[in-house]
């Protein structure tokens, strides 16, 4: 192949969602993973070298082009659409779904106080959390986790990147 790198930047370019290096690969076919690894690695340093208006960043266990953050304000305005908020409700049973998953509706309900219903069918809608399977007890309860595009959304390559709960302390001090 001629020119690796370039093919790798259009199909980055050309995709909705993150591409993983396996999926680079699968496209690719006789290119091996460091080959495109190492041609990732070199077109991340040249996007941010050259400090434009999008730069390339692994999220959601893939890599997407991005806005810089300090640009939205131009592509919002381009746009004219406001982006799709979250009501606290909504917010909370995110975050008891990112931190506890999987978990049970009953439990969101027991953690927030208050039925969470509402709030998680707004979620599933908008596709941020997703029915992983279900809870080995009688009933059989769905359990609830959440989903690539809630990386994609709140920019983090895993759940990993997840504040954890003494650095959420510090901040709300």
């Amino acid at each position: 192949m001629k020119d690796v790198k370039a093919v790798i930047e259009a199909i980055i370019f050309a995709s909705e969602s993150p591409l993983t290096v396996g999926k680079i690969r699968e496209v690719l076919g006789e290119i091996e993973r460091n080959e495109i690894i190492a041609a990732l690695h070199n077109l991340m340093v040249e996007y941010n070298e050259r400090n434009g208006g999008f730069y390339l960043k692994e999220v959601a266990g893939g890599v997407q082009f991005r806005t810089r953050d300090d640009l939205g304000v131009w592509v919002k305005q381009l746009k004219r659409t406001r982006p799709a908020k979250l009501f606290p409700a909504a917010m909370e049973t995110l975050a008891v779904v990112a931190y506890r998953q999987p978990v049970v509706k009953s439990e969101i309900d027991r953690v927030r106080g208050v039925d969470a219903g509402g709030a998680l069918s707004g979620l599933l809608e908008k596709e941020l959390v997703r029915m992983v399977g279900r809870k080995d007890v009688p009933g059989r309860p769905i359990l609830y986790g959440t989903t690539k595009k809630f990386l994609e959304v709140f920019d983090l390559k895993s759940l990993s990147e997840l504040p954890t709960v003494p650095e959420l302390k510090e901040l709300s001090e």
